[in-house]
């Protein structure tokens, strides 16, 4: 953090907040698609391995990929998600300690139009 002039610093805290806010979505856009992906997969081989639906190779890999696949989105994605919103909440930290040292002035009491 600069002493000189907290303005630039904070506008920079608040360019980074909102790419962090927008990573932290598409995480968990992706954490979510990742468990849907890995509980379709489960439940296709359930259903194949207890004989709810005749045997099928085809499905019984594509219940393994898609819960092995799913595992592996919702696993990346969410340590990405845990950092993201660690660096998120630093960023809002300091964006604060930063607003706290602006001499800010208070506005007066006045009446309102409404």
């Amino acid at each position: 953090m600069s002493d000189a002039d907290p303005h630039e610093e904070i506008e920079r805290l608040e360019a980074l907040i909102d790419k962090l806010d927008t990573r932290i979505a598409g995480c968990r856009k992706f954490v979510l698609a990742g468990q849907v992906a890995a509980a379709v997969g489960a439940i296709l081989l359930f259903v194949t391995l207890f004989g709810v639906i005749r045997f099928d190779p085809r499905l019984m890999i594509g219940g393994m990929a898609a819960l092995l696949g799913g595992f592996a989105v919702w696993g990346s994605n969410y340590s990405t998600l845990k950092e993201a919103s660690q660096e998120l909440s630093e960023a809002e930290v300091d964006r604060a300690a930063l607003i706290g040292k602006i001499d800010l002035r208070v506005v007066g009491d006045r009446e309102t139009l409404h």
